[in-house]
């Protein structure tokens, strides 16, 4: 299963780096104009379904995660994280870029880490697991389905992308970054398989490994992390929202004012929060399934043949 995201992912984000640079496209609206058309507002509605979904997901794990560690009401850590969301939004590209750059090398070092103390405490288990796993028949399915529903998520970086100017560089990036993506999955999978099938059930799989594992420094370094993770994702779903709108408004010879910035956020965070009373699990579980499907026919698929020959014919 991760062999399969990893290629897709990798085959995925090369062509599309490839051409948001060649056609300076730096915003999602711009991409899939140049992708698909007058069709693009079909993305649009996807990717806005995804984020709602996503933003849900967030502030429905920050609220699980403060009420069961520090007996914080789940309301209040919904709350703080979505703010939290808002705040970054307002401060625009610069920080984000920064903030986005560096906690990733704190989430390599907090997720190894995380195998480390899995290994230590549940090795054995572990082991059981591997070598008695069985093989079903939807592994190529599942990877494949995954690699899609996270593909709404490349959009959401788009503005990160100015960086890259050669050829090159684009698809050196693509697959080094399916690489950095699936290594965390792969090293959270490997470790929660000490508690696994008990951790089937659980909301946060991570928190429940830890509290099992009795390890309370790794508890509060693991849940600084991952908070931190689930504002950066929040806050690059809307700092996208927002990149677009400012290329509309700049085509006209108009600016988006920061001080917008932030009302736009609090607008998608406000229906999320509505989103998230139904649950983080029935979020998951029936929110991303569906939205795969939609993935594959507006971005895959018109990526992997009208994108490869836009993007690398010659001109």
């Amino acid at each position: 299963m991760f062999t399969v995201t990893l290629v897709t992912w990798s085959i995925v984000l090369a062509v599309t780096f490839e051409f948001s640079r060649k056609f300076r496209a730096y915003d999602y609206r711009t991409f899939f104009m140049k992708l698909i058309g007058p069709f693009w507002p079909i993305f649009e509605i996807l990717y806005l379904i995804t984020m709602l979904i996503v933003l849900a997901v967030i502030g429905s794990a920050a609220g699980i995660i403060l009420r069961d560690s520090f007996g914080i009401p789940y309301i209040v850590g919904v709350i703080i994280i979505l703010a939290s969301i808002g705040f970054l939004t307002f401060k625009g590209t610069s920080l984000i870029e920064k903030i986005l750059s560096g906690w990733s090398f704190f989430i390599y070092v907090v997720y190894t880490l995380f195998l480390i103390v899995a290994l230590l405490k549940f090795g054995p288990q572990i082991q059981k697991n591997l070598l008695s796993g069985v093989i079903v028949s939807e592994w190529i399915e599942g990877g494949f389905k995954y690699a899609l529903y996270n593909m709404s998520v490349i959009t959401a970086v788009f503005f990160c992308l100015t960086h890259i100017e050669t050829r090159r560089e684009a698809i050196s990036a693509g697959f080094l970054g399916a690489l950095i993506g699936i290594l965390p999955a792969f090293l959270f999978y490997v470790s929660v398989l000490g508690q696994y099938p008990d951790v089937i059930s659980e909301e946060v799989p991570a928190i429940f490994m830890l509290q099992k594992a009795g390890v309370p420094s790794m508890m509060i370094l693991f849940q600084i992390a991952l908070f931190g993770t689930l504002i950066e994702t929040g806050t690059g779903f809307i700092h996208a929202v927002n990149e677009r709108i400012q290329s509309v408004l700049r085509a006209r010879g108009k600016e988006f004012p920061s001080w917008q910035r932030p009302i736009v956020a609090l607008a998608f965070l406000l229906v999320s929060l509505g989103i998230s009373t139904f649950g983080l699990i029935n979020l998951v579980a029936k929110g991303y399934g569906n939205l795969s499907i939609g993935f594959f026919f507006v971005f895959f698929l018109p990526l992997m043949t009208i994108g490869v020959y836009k993007a690398f014919r010659r001109s």
